[in-house]
Order: C-alpha cells, then structure tokens, then sequence
C-alpha cells in the first residue's frame, strides 16, 4: 500500500491510497470535491472530476468501457462506460463480470515461524474433553422454537444481582431460534440445525446445561443433552453420505458439562417449567461456580474470524491487522477460521492456492458451485451482494469486497474446509462454509467450537456473541469516534498514519489473550449476544 499527498493552495492534504502498482484506482482517504489536485507516482497529477467520497474509488487513469478494472492487484469488475482520471468510479460505471479465474489446487506455501521468546499464555476453563473455554456460562438450549419464551422466563429470574455470589459464572443465557419442528429430520436443514444445537450445548464455553423442548417436536431435547456425539445413538437419522468419513458425527457433550433437560408438557406447562427450570439452574450454579481458570498455552484458541457492515477501508485496515494476528495464532499451532461463503467469491482462488493438498482447494470449489445454484434457485446472483450499506460505504462489486474480506484469513495454509456447524478439528487456518449473514455466519462458527470472535465493521456494526466473546475492530477513525461505546479496537489508525497494519494486527492480538482471560469486550458488558444465536434455516417447513 502506498500513501500520497499532495498540498495545494486552497485545500488540505489530499491523501490516496494506490494498493497494489498497476491498480486503476485508488482510495480516498478524505472526501474529494472537484478541482482537487492528487498525484502519485507514475500516473501524474490527477484532477478530480467529481465528488468522491472517502473510501470511494478514483480512476487513476483512462479505462475504456469493457475493461477490466484492477484494484488490489485484481480485477474488481468492467467499466460499464468510459472512464477518465480523477472520476468517481462506483455503481454508475463499474459492473459485476465473473470473468475467468483460475484457482489453484494448492501449491503456495508460507512459512511462519514461531517468534521468538515465551510462548504466550491466557486463563481459560479447561474441559474434560481437553479443550478449552474462555468462559464459564450456563446455557438454556431450546429444542424448538415453541420452548423459547419459557426459557426466556428461566433466564430473566438470574440477572442484575442474582449471580453476586457467583464470580465465576460469566451468565445464564437463553439460546432460542425459530426452528426445531415441522422440518424434515434428515434433510439438509435438519441436519444443519442439529449440528448447530449440538455444537452449542458440546461448547466448551458453557459449563452447565439446560435443555428445554416442548416435548412433540421432531428434534427432540434428548438429542441433544445425550453425552454421545454419535448420531445413531440420538435416534436420529445418520448425517452426511454413507461413504462420508465423518458421517453421523457430532459434537460430543464433555463429562464435566453439568446436563439437565425438561420438557413443558411433562412439566406441567409455562408456569410448572419455569419454576422446574429455576430450581435446575440455582442447583447447577454451585457447580459451575467452582471452575477456575488455569494458564493455558496460546494454541488452544480457536478464533473465528468475521466482518459486518464492511467499507472501502475494510479490506486496507482492519481485515489484514486481523489478518496479521490470524497468522501469528496459527504460528503458535492455534487455529484460525474464516467463513462466509458468498463473501470470499471472486477471491477464492487466493485461498485454494494456499490448500496443503487439492482435496481441501476442491472442498472450497465445491461449496462456491453449491452457491451458485443457491442464489440462483432464489432468484438472484452471487452479486447481489454487497448491500446498500457496503456501496454507500465504498464498495461496488462482491469481487471488490471479497477481495478485501479474505485478508481477515491472512496468509497461512489453508488445511481443512467445514460444512456449517461442523466441529473444527484441525489446528492451523480453515475455512467453514457460512451465509455472509452476520449472526448465522457466527453461529455456525461458534458451533464449531470457537472460543473467540473477532469482528471487523466500517459501516459499524453492534453484534455481540454470547457464550463465545466477540471483538469488534473499527476500521475506519471517523466511525470509530461515534461509536466508541460499542467498538473494543480501532484500526482506522492505519489509513490516518498513526500506526502501521502490523501494529493493529499486534493489538488485535494482545486483546484475544487477554479477552479469552476474561476481559469483557464492550458487546459482553452491554450483555448483547444471546439474540444474535442464529442457526442457518434451510429447506422445506411442513
């Protein structure tokens, strides 16, 4: 990335970011009015023609209607009409093309070694299982949406002052959705739902758990307080291909998770499981309350890597930092994962050049095909993304954001690709195969067993994650001024010259240690995240 200004005698400092040499465009890191003189090197001064406004594209040169349009080094899309040095280039004169990309099946290979000195260290909760929590909740886990006022109820009776008592219970939580019954068991959404809620109540996070059905639904509440991760003892149908290796696997609950199930029509009703579900969690409270945090090595993270309301910064700013701290946990032998499937199309040939072997790049290929016939059975294209607030914010084309997008996943190998919901088992950088949906996209990675979130916004975004906490990393400083309340990082200091993307990236990581040993983020201490459980609904409600 290279930065350059140029003063002139009646405006301030022009700054342009040029990000890759021989890129069309550059981005704008103030509002740009016409009369504006910019330069840079190789290009000469540029007069700019129109309004751009920061984080906006301006030509840097003459592109004809038809070509192609470079940015990052790659093409973003076609000019759709004649453009001219110092033009605003956006929605008006730049359309979607696929056009030809070649995806490697592997064969780029980055080393990162481990830095030296002391291995970093954080306090978390370790499981039975061997894995680690980085907090310490109660969950009331619905089977199905008809149970999901109760536990609403159950939840509320343990707010404000009713854990003082319990410093080391992080919450009681109610995890609902509005799903759970009318769907076909072993269809593609029945499996996805009981992957999720599976992974959920398995979750080293949560230390005790409540599930609450209403007792007819067709994923019943015994499936999901059952210890076994093995399908076939659930009583459900098997999950996956016959000839799939990890066919009818599911998270395994570990022995030291505190489980307690209750239906309402057995119970008696609303007021009768209330009650039953009060004196459940007041039992288990004790329980849960006498886990302490032990020091544990760096390598038992596991992050989940995401951005929402994303801006032309996004992929300049926050999402390489993020980036940069993804690689020096995956150097440690922690593991990384991003997700959002539709949101790495048109980029996903820079992730399967990185597969350790082609089985993992086809993985990926095939997930994008899958989503190709998604969108297009719904009636749209893998372009409609990005949404009205991603281009007011600077983004034109989904090859523009997903360009930016997999710099969250920074350079490491890619060495696995999950389904949605499926327990992340390989340590190192994966992929898992997600809607660009914020909360579902969260919710299948947390489901897969991350124990930390970092969450990159330019537009700004308010999400939290309980049981798992959510870092949220500003990428541009004017948002990151108004919403302070709700952001934990800024990297917009990258863009202002404050800091260099590794400084941010090393920030973002000294917050992961420190969060996964308890510090709140600020979604944590407004208590946001339990609405924002969102399983991935799909297929047909009968």
């Amino acid at each position: 990335m290279k930065r350059f200004t140029q003063r002139g005698a009646d405006v301030s400092d022009v700054d342009l970011l040029v990000l890759r040499e021989g890129d069309d465009v550059a981005v704008a890191t103030r509002d740009l009015n016409p009369g504006d003189e910019v330069s840079t090197p190789g290009t000469g001064p540029v007069a700019v023609g129109q309004p751009v406004p920061r984080g906006h594209k301006i030509a840097l040169r003459d592109v004809p209607a038809g070509a192609e349009v470079h940015k990052y080094g790659q093409v973003i899309g076609v000019a759709t009409a004649d453009i001219a040095p110092g033009d605003h280039v956006h929605a008006h004169n730049l359309g979607f093309e696929e056009g030809a990309r070649e995806a490697p099946l592997g064969g780029t290979h980055t080393d990162l070694p481990v830095p030296d000195g002391a291995r970093p260290t954080f306090r978390g909760y370790r499981r039975a299982d061997g894995r680690v929590g980085t907090r310490n909740f109660v969950a009331i886990l619905t089977s199905v949406n008809c149970s999901a006022s109760t536990a609403k109820m159950i939840a509320d009776q343990f707010r404000g002052a009713a854990l003082d008592e319990f410093e080391n219970v992080d919450g009681v939580i109610a995890l609902t959705h509005t799903s759970g019954c009318g769907l076909v068991p072993d269809s593609e959404g029945g499996q996805i739902l009981l992957r999720t809620l599976r992974g959920y109540a398995a979750h080293p996070n949560v230390a005790g758990l409540l599930v609450l059905g209403l007792g007819c639904e067709m994923v019943p509440g015994a499936a999901l307080s059952a210890r076994s991760g093995q399908v076939a003892d659930l009583g459900m149908p098997t999950i996956g291909a016959p000839d799939d290796t990890r066919s009818g696997l599911l998270a395994a609950i570990p022995d030291d998770t505190v489980v307690r199930s209750l239906t309402i029509q057995e119970a008696g009703g609303v007021r009768a499981s209330v009650r039953a579900g009060v004196a459940a969690v007041r039992e288990m409270l004790p329980l849960v309350n006498a886990r302490e945090r032990v020091e544990c090595d760096v390598s038992e993270l596991v992050l989940a890597l995401n951005c929402g309301g994303s801006d032309g910064y996004s992929g300049i700013t926050a999402n390489p930092a993020l980036g940069w701290a993804s690689d020096r946990l995956v150097a440690y032998g922690a593991t990384s994962v991003l997700a959002e499937t539709p949101e790495v199309y048109g980029a996903e040939h820079l992730l399967t050049a990185r597969a350790v072997k082609p089985e993992v790049a086809q993985r990926l290929l095939d997930r994008i095909d899958w989503w190709r016939g998604y969108v297009a059975a719904g009636g749209g294209t893998l372009d409609n993304n990005p949404s009205p607030g991603n281009k007011a914010g600077g983004l034109t084309t989904i090859l523009e954001k997903s360009l930016g997008a997999v710099a969250k996943g920074g350079q490491a190998d890619l060495g696995a690709v999950y389904e949605y919901a499926e327990p992340i088992t390989e340590r190192g950088f994966g992929f898992m195969d997600t809607p660009g949906y914020d909360p579902v996209s969260v919710t299948g990675l947390v489901a897969g067993g991350a124990n930390v979130v970092v969450f990159t916004t330019g537009r700004g975004s308010v999400f939290g994650c309980r049981p798992t906490p959510s870092i949220k990393v500003a990428t541009n400083t004017p948002m990151y001024s108004v919403m302070s309340e709700d952001m934990d990082i800024n990297a917009g200091v990258v863009v202002d010259g404050a800091a260099t993307v590794a400084e941010v990236g090393r920030q973002i990581f000294d917050r992961i240690l420190a969060v996964a040993s308890g510090e709140q983020t600020v979604s944590e201490e407004l208590e946001i995240g339990a609405e924002e459980f969102i399983p991935w609904h799909m297929g047909a409600v009968t």
